[in-house]
C-alpha cells in the first residue's frame, strides 16, 4: 500500500487498511499492566544463588562469551521462571521483568557473563555495533545520541522511542544512577489501534517505507541506508518498527528520498500517542532487575540521567539481542532490516566490521543448540 493508492475519506482509509486480530493481551494500556501484574516475575533465593554459582564455576578469566556454551552452566531450578518471562514476551504482554538476579557481593564481569548465560538458554545472541560485539555495557561514555554514528547506550541523553535490532532484547542492571534513567514501555500494537482509530489516513501512511540508517555500522557489502515500512501485518498480528534517530540519520544521506507529507504527520503523531500517559509505562530497574522486550510489539526509551561521581558507582546495565527459536514470521518488507523474514532462523543484529570466523561459529553451534536455521 502507498499513500497514493488509497482513498481520501476516513472511511474508505479504514476499508483499505490491511486486517489484524484485535483484542490481543499484547495492545495494552498503562492501566491493564498496573492492574495485572503477570508480566513481572522474581526469582526465589535458591534460584539466584544457582545462577550465580553456575556462573563462578564457568567463569574462565579472558575467555570471551562466544567461547561459552549452553552445557558450560548448569542452570536447573532458576530455568521455569525465565521461560515464564520469556513466553509473556512472545504471546503475553510483549514485555516482562524479571527480579532478584544476584547483585550484591557480585562483580560486573560476573553480572555480564550471568546475562550471556541466560541468552544461551534461550535463544541465539546478535552482534549489536560496529565492533561485531555480542553484548553492550549500557553506560555513559560521552557518546553523542545525535549524531550520525550516535547510540543512545553510550550517552546520558533521553532517548527517542525505539526497537532494536532482534527478536528480543535483554537489558540487565547491575548500577542505577541516582537521579534519572528510568525506563519508558509503550506498546507499539496498541498505538497503532489507536492512530488507525483516530487517523487511517496516517496509519495507511505507516505502512509505507521509510528510510532507516545503518549509522556507519555495514558491512562492504551493505548499503548505507535501506527502506522499510513502520508497521506491517503477517497472519494477522501486527508488527512494529520505529527508530527516529536512524530514520532522521538516513535523510541526510546521499540519495534518500525524502519523506512524504503524509509520512512525516504519521510519525509525529505515533511518536506522540506512545508518549500518552494512558499508554506509556514507566518503570526503575533497579540492580538486579533483567528486563525482557520484544522488539516487533514494543517500543521503548529512557530518560536522560545524572551519574555517580564514583566510577565503581555509575549507571551500569546489559544489552543483549537475541533471535529466538519461538519467533514468528516477519511482515513483508522486513527482511531488509532482519535479514530474513523467516521464523525460527537467526535473524537480526549488526554484524559490523569484526563479524569473523570465531562469530560464525558461535552462530552456527549456538543456533544448532537452540535447532535453529542459520543462514550464515
Amino acid at each position: 500500500m502507498t499513500t497514493t493508492d488509497v482513498p481520501a475519506s476516513a472511511e474508505a482509509f479504514s476499508r483499505a487498511l490491511p486486517r489484524f486480530e484485535a483484542g490481543l493481551p499484547v495492545a495494552w494500556t498503562v492501566a491493564e499492566v498496573q492492574h495485572e501484574t503477570r508480566w513481572s516475575y522474581a526469582l526465589s533465593n535458591a534460584q539466584a544463588n544457582e545462577l550465580i554459582t553456575a556462573v563462578r564455576g564457568a567463569h574462565v578469566q579472558g575467555k570471551p562469551l562466544t567461547d561459552y556454551r549452553k552445557r558450560d552452566f548448569a542452570l536447573q531450578l532458576s530455568l521455569d521462571t525465565l521461560a515464564d518471562a520469556f513466553r509473556e514476551v512472545r504471546d503475553g504482554r510483549g514485555m516482562a521483568l524479571v527480579k532478584n538476579l544476584p547483585r550484591n557481593g557480585v562483580t560486573p564481569a560476573e553480572f555480564e557473563l550471568m546475562t550471556w548465560a541466560i541468552g544461551l538458554y534461550f535463544g541465539v545472541a546478535r552482534p549489536q555495533n560496529k565492533l561485531s560485539a555480542y553484548i553492550n555495557e549500557v553506560k555513559d561514555a560521552g557518546g553523542v545520541y545525535r549524531s550520525p554514528t550516535g547510540r543512545g547506550y553510550s550517552s546520558n541523553a533521553e532517548l527517542d522511542f525505539h526497537v532494536d535490532g532482534s527478536d528480543v532484547v535483554l537489558l540487565s542492571c547491575y548500577n542505577q544512577s541516582p537521579v534519572g534513567g528510568m525506563s519508558m514501555c509503550s506498546s507499539s500494537i496498541k498505538a497503532y489501534e489507536v492512530v488507525r482509530a483516530e487517523r487511517p489516513d496516517l496509519a495507511a501512511a505507516l505502512h509505507t517505507n521509510y528510510p532507516f540508517s545503518r549509522n556507519g555500522e555495514q558491512r562492504d557489502d551493505e548499503s548505507a541506508w535501506f527502506l522499510a515500512p513502520l508497521v506491517g501485518i503477517e497472519d494477522g498480528r501486527v508488527s512494529c518498527v520505529w527508530n527516529r534517530n536512524r530514520l532522521e540519520n538516513a535523510l541526510k544521506l546521499e540519495g534518500v528520498p525524502p519523506l512524504t507529507s503524509a509520512q512525516r504527520e504519521a510519525v509525529e503523531y505515533l511518536d506522540a500517542v506512545v508518549r500518552r500517559p494512558d499508554l506509556m509505562y514507566c518503570m526503575h530497574l533497579a540492580p538486579g532487575d533483567l528486563q525482557l522486550l520484544s522488539n516487533q510489539t514494543m517500543l521503548h526509551s529512557r530518560t536522560s540521567f545524572e551519574d555517580h561521581a564514583e566510577v565503581s558507582k555509575k549507571r551500569t546495565l546489559y544489552r543483549l539481542w537475541l533471535a529466538t527459536p519461538d519467533s514468528r514470521r516477519l511482515p513483508s518488507g522486513w527482511e531488509h532490516y532482519y535479514g530474513t523474514r523467516e521464523p525460527g532462523t537467526v535473524r537480526g543484529g549488526t554484524k559490523g566490521h569484526h563479524y569473523d570466523d570465531a562469530c560464525r561459529r558461535f552462530d552456527a553451534e549456538q543456533a544448532a543448540e537452540m535447532e535453529m536455521k542459520y543462514l550464515g
